[in-house]
């Protein structure tokens, strides 16, 4: 396992940070870490680097026990925070220099590639980037030692649909190569694209683990009725819309009993398909509310 936590738990004080959350990830799996803002991603991923302490549990990351004295197997991870931060006076190749001579290690020619790749100039200061050229100075610091697992903490706020591109297309060449990727997103469509796994994280619980295709066996179907301006009656139905003379609804239920009510109705045209994963989403969130 490349991370693996048991009952990790972290309090600020007596607000919540993460509660008993356990988690296992495999080497060279792409992992998907869903959850809004204040839900608990970005404490989980400090903890697990060793930036905050826990409150208790353990959490293992490539072997090594978070929060022990020994730190070099922090060389061997790549870690984008969501908002990076960097010296405004410094020049952007300075800045990349710098972070592989924290690892002690001679990364210029990987670095060339990646500013390359990115269309990122090394010759600019810090000060006179646009937010998205920060975002890929961090991504060529966390990508050009070519480490055995990637952390990222919502890599692509802040790029260009081009660059978004490019960066999953650097990381799923670095997938294949092995490496493991620990993405952190609240960016649903990101982890239903990239992610074999994903777990969801609810005011620091969790609350849903596994493959995503699994996920998304709820039970719950999208369906669009086109003809009909409001939703038929005895529909159970949630996330109700309408547009025009035609209305979209969450269904779970029995499929006969669907037909049932629709077969009544002077519709133009229906469809039903698999909810996509921001409305899975929403239904696991609305699942722990009811317990």
């Amino acid at each position: 396992m490349v991370i693996e936590t048991k009952g990790l738990t972290k309090y600020y004080g007596k607000a919540r940070g993460i509660i008993d959350l356990n988690l296992s990830i495999k080497e060279g799996e792409y992992f998907g870490f869903i959850g809004p803002n204040g839900a608990g991603k970005s404490t989980t991923i400090r903890t697990l680097l060793g930036l905050i302490g826990k409150t208790s549990g353990h959490a293992l990351v490539l072997g090594r026990e978070v929060g022990g004295k020994e730190k070099e197997y922090l060389n061997e991870i790549g870690y984008m925070p969501s908002e990076a931060m960097f010296y405004g006076r410094m020049r952007v190749g300075e800045m990349i220099s710098y972070s592989a001579a924290l690892r002690k290690q001679d990364c210029r020619a990987e670095a060339g590639k990646l500013c390359e790749r990115l269309d990122l100039d090394p010759g600019k200061r810090i000060e006179e980037l646009s937010l998205g050229n920060r975002k890929k100075v961090a991504i060529v610091c966390a990508m050009q030692h070519r480490p055995k697992l990637y952390i990222l903490d919502e890599p692509t706020s802040g790029l260009d649909p081009l660059m978004q591109k490019e960066f999953f297309t650097l990381l799923e060449e670095r997938n294949r190569e092995g490496a493991a990727i620990f993405l952190s997103s609240h960016v649903l469509s990101e982890v239903q694209r990239h992610c074999s796994r994903a777990a969801i994280i609810k005011e620091g619980r969790l609350a849903a683990l596994g493959k995503v295709e699994e996920l998304a066996k709820t039970g719950t179907r999208r369906v669009t009725l086109h003809g009909a301006a409001t939703l038929p009656e005895g529909l159970e139905a949630k996330n109700v819309s309408v547009f025009g003379d035609s209305v979209s609804f969450l269904y779970q239920g029995e499929i006969q009993a669907l037909i049932k009510i629709l077969a009544r109705l002077p519709l133009r045209d229906l469809t039903i398909t698999e909810p996509d994963l921001e409305e899975i989403f929403l239904h696991y969130y609305e699942k722990e509310e009811q317990v």
